[in-house]
């Protein structure tokens, strides 16, 4: 059962023959071959012709897909340096140790999970690279970054624990972090949880293999730049075979091809299972995966046999063992894996008398003990080394292993995912299978952990293989670089405001990091990220200065080159101009804000992005950017449900800040004032960047729509403004007894706010305080930990929500009001002792004006004011019939009366 092959490829027709005798002498050459040799020497032949020819540099297509076997023969193979049987020994105490703690974390009592066969398919590959491969912190020229693969944690903890980094009491705290004896350890790589020891998170699948290829591509932005010379800096990423079904995971092998990445290595674990059964029941992941990578330009090692093999190839002159290898799905491999050699000699080697005779000179036994390639450490050896030493492509190592290997009961078992503990059977099998010197007597109750001393020969080799290498890995530093930030000056033209001039906040911010990028000592740190909109959001200013990063340097003349604005390509250039995709966007973002910690440089990176393809569509990403104390600022240009008009349903963000209030690490801000921007901007770069620096990471929304941007006022409450209130405009005076409200706005909503004011005062007598919710979320958090605060302390002295203590006194009801749904301004309800109405922009997005939109959603001054008056009214501060006079007075009812409304800027 084979794999479909591609279509032949042929020479272009506008090509002329100019010697077609010779055309055909080659032709019957090709004729004779086969006649003679037959299809399968002729095929093998033409492989190699085609290979030799890509070699020697003749531009022919290339070869997508090989033979089912080993890309490096055994004549090829480099010799092994280390101490293969000491190695074995060191990798069979790390299996056993790693099965060991999950099966322990799930004693009676605890029962909190965890994985097994993972670790159990992949020690060769992770110790074979901690050997010899992977260079720590300490190594010439940094360390290397390392995506491990989520599911192995248990064998990175053991590892650790060997070189005495963790305790037994921590293995036994293995997800138990509230209540577990010891340091307590994550199910999976997490650096919020274990920020000493892993770098990356990389459960959420698919996200580690884009975010490693942004890493790499971020270590030579930062090469070609200046910053750091990473040059000998490698990123590895451990990935599933299942785990590239995610789009995420091929999804820009072409960019780490393209900017030809070779110092990224793919080491890609087949297996052959997904959680529940086969990859490809029906088919061969590794050859698909073969024809995916070769043909997006990667180099491609494939580790599919181990060395017992290599005689039966040898023996093998008619290519029928590599035939039939191509012909077995992996459903059938994963059978003969868990069947007896018996079994294996009758239904495979038993499809001809060829392959029954290349092995009639072994014993069940023997044929039972044919390894995988991923089992052999001399293959992986040779994998790696031939991968890290190509040049001008990234590399993968495509690994055939069995999943759950060394377990009898777990080995190539469709549900071997799920399966967590060891049975006493399991357990001595296992311990003889590792010959591990672990008595009976100690297996009776929880298997134990071993340890062969601090002086065995184990610990001593793998501690000084570390030592040679740089260091331990997994590890996380922070060396706790301040910066020097901005003075004051640089927000002065924000404070000024824009006169007569309409400016909309995402000009304002934009023109803000242009005149920070100006700045000597600092500016270089900004990493300014576009998904392909430069010049939707202004940012086609910084082309002809600053320009846009690409290692290739820019070989074709510009179309626009006349212009002031060009476009401008630069291998030192700052700008990452990413073209269509967020999600390779967000790989940058990750990848420069927590390059404070992969390479003790802090950089800022400022992603700017239409708001509703943030938090929607890579939130899991930013998520992750989370999870890896990442910092910078996302800022979500064309912001708000009503405000990019034109756009309608699928570009109109209204929730976005609902979903940033669900990452603890995320500060978010609405801010309606250019000054406000600044002032938040300001605050964002002294927690993230300053001394003590937080892992945090900020979320502005930002708008599209220009309006006169007033000056700082004086006194402006700089304190509220972070803490996510203060009063903007106070209530006009009006006559003893006047009837009050509090109006409560963020973003372009302020507009309406202030227009509403006037039009109380000046239509209905009611005088209301305009207040500027700089930030929703950071009202509602700050609530949360008072009320948590207070839980614990009932008969103490009760702490009160700063919104709470703000509020109080005020006159009249709170009417709150944004361009999101109502459950943004509703997150603050609870804590607001007045009576509460929220105004916002539930539904469907739509295209029309502006005003029409704002009048449908109810949000716009008219709908503020009615709302204002229907509290009144029911508290008696205005006439009963005043809600209603003023519906109609405004013709609330009817879209068309609202008129157009603001229609500047681009929508």
């Amino acid at each position: 059962m084979g794999v479909p092959v591609p279509p032949v490829q042929t020479a272009p027709a506008s090509y002329q023959d100019v010697d077609s005798a010779e055309t055909q002498e080659w032709l019957e050459s090709l004729d004779a071959l086969v006649k003679n040799a037959g299809p399968r020497r002729a095929r093998y032949i033409v492989q190699q012709l085609l290979q030799h020819a890509g070699e020697t540099g003749v531009p022919v297509p290339g070869v997508v897909r090989t033979d089912y076997v080993n890309t490096i023969g055994p004549d090829r193979e480099p010799d092994f340096p280390g101490d293969e049987a000491l190695e074995e020994r060191i990798a069979n105490i790390d299996r056993w140790n790693a099965a060991v703690l999950v099966s322990r974390a799930n004693r009676p009592g605890v029962g909190v999970g965890g994985h097994i066969a993972s670790f159990a398919s992949s020690a060769t590959l992770y110790e074979t690279g901690w050997n010899h491969f992977f260079q720590g912190p300490d190594a010439p020229g940094g360390g290397d970054q390392i995506f491990w693969q989520g599911h192995a944690s248990p064998g990175m903890y053991a590892r650790a624990f060997l070189e005495g980094r963790l305790s037994e009491d921590d293995l036994d705290s293995f997800r138990q972090e509230l209540t577990g004896p010891g340091k307590g350890l994550p199910s999976y790589p997490h650096p919020r949880l274990m920020s000493d020891f892993w770098q990356f998170p990389t459960v959420s699948m698919g996200l580690g293999p884009i975010d490693s290829i942004y890493q790499a591509r971020f270590n030579r932005y930062l090469h070609n730049r200046g910053i750091k010379d990473t040059s000998n800096q490698r990123v590895w990423a451990f990935l599933g075979d299942g785990e590239m079904d995610e789009v995420e995971s091929i999804g820009a092998l072409g960019v780490a091809a393209r900017e030809g990445l070779d110092n990224l290595t793919w080491v890609v674990n087949c297996n052959l299972q997904r959680l529940d059964g086969p990859v490809r029941g029906n088919g061969k992941i590794i050859q698909e995966l073969e024809g995916y990578f070769r043909g997006a330009g990667w180099n491609v090692v494939k580790v599919v046999w181990g060395r017992e093999w290599d005689e039966l190839f040898a023996r093998d002159t008619d290519g029928v063992l590599a035939e039939a290898m191509a012909d077995v799905a992996d459903g059938q491999w994963q059978t003969y894996s868990v069947e007896s050699g018996a079994y294996f000699r009758e239904h495979f080697f038993g499809r001809s008398p060829q392959l029954a005779k290349l092995v009639e000179d072994l014993t069940d036994e023997q044929l039972k003990a044919l390894r995988r390639g991923g089992h052999d450490p001399r293959k992986v050896f040779a994998a790696y080394k031939a991968a890290t030493e190509h040049k001008g492509a990234p590399s993968v190592v495509i690994v055939q292993t069995v999943k759950g290997w060394g377990l009898r009961s777990f080995e190539a078992r469709n549900a071997t995912h799920q399966m967590k503990k060891l049975s006493k059977v399991d357990v001595k099998e296992f311990r003889d299978r590792l010959g591990l010197p672990i008595p009976d007597e100690a297996l009776a109750d929880l298997p134990p952990y071993y340890h062969p001393g601090e002086d065995s020969p184990e610990v001593r080799y793998l501690r000084e293989r570390r030592a040679a290498l740089g260091g331990s890995v997994p590890q996380r530093r922070d060396p706790g670089k301040a910066l020097d930030l901005p003075e004051d000056k640089v927000y002065a033209e924000l404070k000024a405001g824009s006169g007569k001039q309409p400016v909309a906040t995402t000009m304002a911010t934009v023109r803000l990091i242009k005149d920070m990028v100006k700045i000597k000592g600092f500016g270089e740190r900004i990493v300014p990220i576009i998904p392909d909109e430069a010049r939707t959001f202004g940012l086609d200013a910084l082309f002809p200065t600053a320009k846009i990063y690409s290692p290739h340097g820019q070989r074709y003349e510009a179309v626009d080159r006349a212009l002031l604005l060009s476009y401008k390509e630069s291998t030192q250039g700052q700008l990452l101009n990413e073209g269509i995709t967020e999600a390779g966007s967000m790989g940058s973002m990750i990848a420069a804000g927590t390059s404070y910690s992969t390479h003790g440089e802090p950089m800022i990176p400022m992603y700017i992005f239409y708001s509703m393809f943030g938090f929607q569509r890579t939130g899991d990403q930013i998520w992750k950017f989370g999870d890896q104390l990442g910092r910078g600022f996302l800022l979500g240009a064309t912001a708000g449900r009503t405000t990019l008009n034109g756009e309608g349903l699928q570009h109109e963000d209204g929730h976005s800040p609902l979903i940033a209030s669900t990452n603890p690490a995320c500060v978010y801000y609405d801010p309606a004032w250019a000054f406000e921007v600044g002032h938040i901007v300001k605050d964002g770069l002294r927690r993230m960047y300053g001394q003590d620096a937080e892992n945090v990471f900020y979320y502005l929304t930002i708008y599209n729509e220009p309006y006169l941007q007033p000056a700082e006022p004086e006194g402006l409450d700089v304190d509220g403004l972070l803490k996510g209130l203060y009063r903007y405009a106070s209530a006009p005076q009006l006559h003893d007894g006047a009837p009050g409200a509090q109006i409560l706005a963020s973003g372009v909503a302020m507009q309406w706010a202030l227009d509403a004011q006037k039009m109380l005062a000046e239509d209905w007598g009611v005088a209301a305080d305009v207040w500027s919710a700089t930030s929703w979320n950071e009202l509602r958090r700050e609530a949360l930990e008072c009320d948590g605060a207070n839980l614990l302390n009932p008969d103490g002295e009760q702490r009160v929500p700063y919104i709470t203590r703000t509020l109080a006194g005020t006159p009249g009801p709170v009417i709150a009001v944004s361009d999101y749904m109502r459950t943004v301004q509703d997150q603050v309800r609870p804590w607001v002792q007045h009576d509460f109405v929220s105004l916002g922009t539930d539904g469907f997005g739509l295209s029309d004006t502006r005003g029409a939109l704002r009048r449908h959603f109810k949000v716009d001054a008219a709908s503020i004011v009615v709302a204002t008056l229907m509290q009144l009214a029911r508290q008696g501060g205005v006439k009963p019939e005043a809600p209603r006079e003023a519906v109609e007075k405004y013709q609330l009812g009817d879209i068309r009366a609202a008129g157009a409304g603001n229609t500047l800027g681009e929508s």
